[in-house]
């Protein structure tokens, strides 16, 4: 007697393949909302940093050097005059060059020699940088690079700008899900962009007047920028 064609093994394992759902397989992936948020704190600086520093010429490096070096203590001494401790004063660069002359038709010859001395400069007390400059100018700083402006703590800052980011992210979510007839479920992931640090920002910029230099210190902005994931039900 033959065997049916439908009872051989290879039609009963196809059967068995084909009767197996897709489902049972591979886990259905998650419906997922992404969205993001930001947030941004401002407050008026509570520290400046500034650059200073001499540059003098001689006829030798000698000569150079020695000018610098006797401008350079009275800044110096400028500077403590002011109450700025030591760990707030830092040499940012020193550099002796000589100078070249190039008259019509002569090779180019070494004619002097330049020294160049500059420091930074923290002051914890914003209201004393108008005085500062002054001060520096008269004991002869002719080199003033730039002025800048920070909050020594913005910790608690950047705290309230992330709150702020995920509460704008989980606004808008709340918002998309409504509109779409689902909800939010559990929060799947969240991840924080790379922040630049504080930032200035020039409008409302209170004056600090002193002597004859105003300063204008305006405002530093924390930011920061999260992506959060929800699972939707």
């Amino acid at each position: 007697m033959r065997t049916p064609a439908w009872a051989s093994p290879a039609l009963a394992l196809l059967a068995v393949i084909v009767c197996v759902p897709p489902a049972a397989a591979q886990a259905q992936a998650p419906r997922v909302i992404t969205m993001e948020g930001h947030g941004e704190m401002r407050a008026t600086p509570d520290t400046a940093m500034l650059s200073a520093g001499v540059s003098t010429e001689g006829a030798t490096a000698a000569a150079a050097l020695s000018a610098n070096n006797s401008r350079m203590q009275a800044v110096m001494a400028a500077i403590k005059k002011l109450g700025v401790p030591d760990k707030d004063i830092r040499t940012s660069n020193f550099s002796i060059s000589p100078r070249y002359a190039n008259p019509s038709n002569e090779t180019p010859h070494i004619s002097g020699y330049q020294a160049s001395n500059q420091v930074e400069v923290r002051l914890e007390d914003v209201a004393k940088l108008g005085t500062a400059l002054d001060a520096l100018v008269a004991a002869g700083a002719n080199q003033i690079q730039g002025v800048s402006f920070l909050i020594r703590n913005d910790a608690e800052m950047l705290s309230e700008a992330r709150a702020a980011a995920v509460a704008e992210a989980r606004a808008k979510a709340e918002t998309f899900a409504k509109a779409a007839g689902v909800s939010l479920g559990a929060i799947l992931s969240i991840s924080e962009e790379g922040s630049p640090g504080p930032r200035p920002l020039y409008a409302a910029a209170p004056m600090v007047m002193a002597k004859a230099v105003p300063v204008a210190m305006g405002e530093q902005s924390v930011t920061a920028d999260v992506t959060i994931i929800w699972e939707i039900k």
